[in-house]
């Protein structure tokens, strides 16, 4: 197992010039023909955003946790936690269906097809830099300067794209052969962001949910992401002063991997055949 997931990492090194040069075609393509052209990969989680914030702070009273010597403003503390979800949703919905999109590319004998799923992700981080040059802009339009923890997005965002290529190696290969896959994984993204602590606080939900449901919502290794990016634009905690659950999370994502890429490997000779 570990030398097949070595032999992919190489791989991916190998080829980057070619994932770079496909990553910007993948994104740029996605709207091709619009009038917006790509500005709609910007459009849509903006309005998502406003949605939320709309629902939840003006119409249902929702409140950011108390933070330090001023009360955070509610939309700070949503944009925090639900950017680096769009990264991750986007992410696994564009890897599963990766080998499905350039099947004319995997029907070919020379081409590499284990970079796919790279491609997608790469193409992925284009709206998600966006998305995080934006919240520190807006963090400093509501009087919070820019500092060093901040530079632990980077970090974040690192984990969000192994974990997320991790599941998407495992996912694109079975959806091949079971379509119905793909399906089960955009309800599963949508159960998802209600069940990860984005728009709503576990501090808050401590004395209201049962301590075995709560340890379950805290094993998603999407709860250590978005508690991350609040800690480094919110609560200025750097990520080694949580050693245990940043271990399970490279824990999870290590063997989520490893199953990933197994799989991926040993399906690969049917893809042809079966696109």
């Amino acid at each position: 197992m570990k030398r097949k997931s070595k032999s992919i990492i190489l791989e991916i090194i190998e080829n980057r010039g070619l994932i770079k040069n496909l990553a910007k075609n993948d994104f740029k393509t996605k709207f091709a023909g619009a009038y917006l052209g790509i500005i709609w990969a910007f459009v849509q989680p903006v309005v998502t955003v406003l949605i939320y914030w709309f629902v939840f702070e003006k119409a249902i009273g929702a409140a950011a946790p108390y933070r330090g010597e001023r009360p955070l403003a509610y939309v700070l503390w949503l944009v925090a936690g639900i950017v680096p979800w769009f990264f991750f949703s986007d992410c696994v919905s564009a890897g599963t269906v990766a080998l499905v999109e350039y099947n004319y590319l995997v029907k070919k004998v020379v081409f590499n097809v284990d970079i796919l799923p790279v491609v997608k992700a790469i193409s992925s981080i284009f709206v998600h830099a966006f998305f995080v040059i934006f919240t520190v802009l807006l963090f400093f339009l509501y009087g919070y300067l820019p500092d060093l923890y901040i530079l632990q997005a980077l970090y974040y965002s690192l984990g969000v794209l192994a974990l997320a290529l991790s599941i998407s190696y495992l996912t694109s290969a079975v959806s091949i052969f079971f379509p119905d896959v793909r399906q089960i994984v955009g309800i599963a993204l949508q159960i998802g962001v209600w069940l990860t602590p984005i728009m709503w606080s576990i501090d808050d939900m401590q004395a209201k949910i049962p301590s075995a449901i709560m340890v379950i919502l805290k094993c998603n290794p999407m709860y250590y992401i978005v508690m991350g990016y609040r800690e480094a634009f919110i609560d200025k905690v750097w990520f080694w002063e949580h050693p245990g659950i940043t271990l399970y999370f490279w824990a999870f994502t290590v063997l989520i991997g490893l199953l990933g890429v197994t799989v991926f490997k040993r399906l690969k000779v049917h893809f042809a055949d079966v696109l």
